[in-house]
């Protein structure tokens, strides 16, 4: 669900003030792995075994289940988990926290797309001295990747969202349409949707930059290249304009719904079958049960589009990792609860609770494949899930100021939606202002 978070002008601006503050503040850091210094397995038990208090700032439900497990495995320590508001409202209070140099926490749960812009700042604190490069076989590459910029490891993943094509079969079959196998073919099933019932949509968009992302990213687009500071931005590539080339038509001929995602009429319409699909990360079946109950047994789950007939491509929409504060004051003990909850016994504690696992122990597990989702008629959804997490396009990056760009998606994007403005036309303004920012902020931007 957090990829669909927009963020807020103002909250972008106080957290991109990272890359020239982030060093700023307190020096009570007491963590060994400071500076570079290696920190072994033996330190992490042994803090552990001594104790203190832990400050966690996370959003996501299912660590309250992981806290309790842990202090009972370490009764010595304390956890103080703090819901300090979801993605963009958590990033200002870090950074406000950062800038006034107290009330940093230990750990934060930080979204792949805004764990750069925190490690260029110098915010997070590089995992490598902990020996976390030897935990890469025990993440799937999508999560793992995202937690790794500019040589370092700046957290360990907790979840992920290899994509699915989730689907109203009732729909399809009462309007006999197959499940499409290409984006062109799911064009032409929106057409033939529209026709038979002007009220129902294939699906939303009212312009979202982590939607637009991820399809550019499934077809193979590369429109990020970061070398350091070193930054080029180019949505003229050919992945770029796979994506432009069907969504483009999806918005002139008006066969999306002007609902916006997470809105009560998008619910609504996924309950009533006006949205007959949604393309988005595999931690979405939750939010099916929970909020658009009259849809169940009518939904399935199926692997994205191809934008090449025969292609077996995904990509990653959504996920967080958590990550040692730079700041915090307890690294060791933060390292150790780390390693429980994204890669211990916290795994099987948060994937029981239905979140979508990031371990590829998980993925393979025999049992977990074998979850029928009562929402999706029996089916047993997590074979498609797996399928999408091992087939996601590797080389993708993000910006080193994501947040900030994605802030800005829908005054320059976004426009095509409702004004007229072309997609190319949109993306080329995204670019530039997206340049313009990176420039300011001391990177050299093409």
């Amino acid at each position: 669900m957090t990829r669909f978070l927009k963020v807020a002008a103002a909250a972008s601006a106080a957290v991109l003030a990272l890359a020239a503050c982030g060093g700023g503040g307190d020096d009570s850091s007491t963590g060994s792995g400071s500076g570079g210094s290696t920190v072994s397995d033996a330190d992490v038990t042994a803090a552990l075994e001594k104790g203190g208090t832990l400050t966690v700032w996370a959003w996501e439900p299912t660590l309250k289940d992981v806290v309790t497990k842990f202090q009972e495995k370490y009764p010595n320590v304390k956890v103080e988990l703090v819901n300090a508001g979801t993605g963009d409202k958590q990033y200002t209070a870090l950074q406000n926290a950062i800038a006034a140099g107290k009330g940093v926490p230990d750990v934060g749960q930080i979204e792949y797309y805004a764990l750069p812009q925190f490690a260029i700042g110098k915010a997070l604190t590089d995992l490598k001295p902990y020996g976390a490069e030897a935990l890469k076989a025990d993440f799937n590459p999508g999560p793992w990747n995202s937690v790794n910029s500019g040589g370092g490891v700046y957290g360990l993943p907790m979840d992920s969202g290899p994509m699915a094509l989730f689907y109203n079969k009732e729909v399809f079959d009462k309007h006999k349409i197959e499940v499409p196998k290409t984006w062109t073919e799911y064009l032409d099933a929106a057409r033939k949707l529209h026709k038979a019932d002007p009220k129902a949509y294939i699906t939303n968009d009212t312009g979202d930059a982590g939607l637009t992302t991820s399809l550019i990213w499934q077809a193979g687009g590369k429109p990020y290249q970061v070398d350091g500071t070193n930054v080029t931005i180019n949505f003229t590539d050919a992945g770029s304009q796979e994506f432009v080339k069907v969504w483009q038509a999806l918005i002139s001929e008006k066969l999306l719904a002007p609902v916006s995602s997470w809105s009560d009429g998008w619910f609504q319409g996924i309950g009533n079958g006006s949205i007959a699909t949604i393309a988005t990360g595999a931690w979405m079946p939750a939010n099916f049960v929970t909020s658009a109950p009259a849809g169940s047994g009518k939904w399935r789950a199926a692997e994205l589009p191809q934008w090449t007939a025969g292609a077996n491509a995904s990509a990653e929409n959504g996920g967080s990792s958590l990550a040692i504060m730079e700041k915090g004051a307890n690294k060791e003990l933060a390292y150790g609860f780390l390693k429980f909850a994204n890669d211990g016994d916290g795994v099987q504690i948060r994937v029981d609770g239905g979140a979508f696992p990031a371990t590829s122990k998980t993925l393979a597990d025999p049992k977990w494949l074998a979850d029928e989702f009562e929402y999706f008629g029996g089916q047993k959804a997590n074979e498609v899930f797996a399928k999408s997490a091992q087939n996601v396009v590797t080389g993708w990056s993000y910006l080193p100021f994501q947040v900030y760009s994605n802030s800005i998606f829908n005054d320059t994007v976004g426009k095509a939606y409702v004004s007229g403005t072309t997609l190319t036309d949109g993306l080329k303004a995204w670019q530039e202002q997206s340049a313009k920012y990176g420039n300011e902020q001391g990177f050299t931007v093409k």
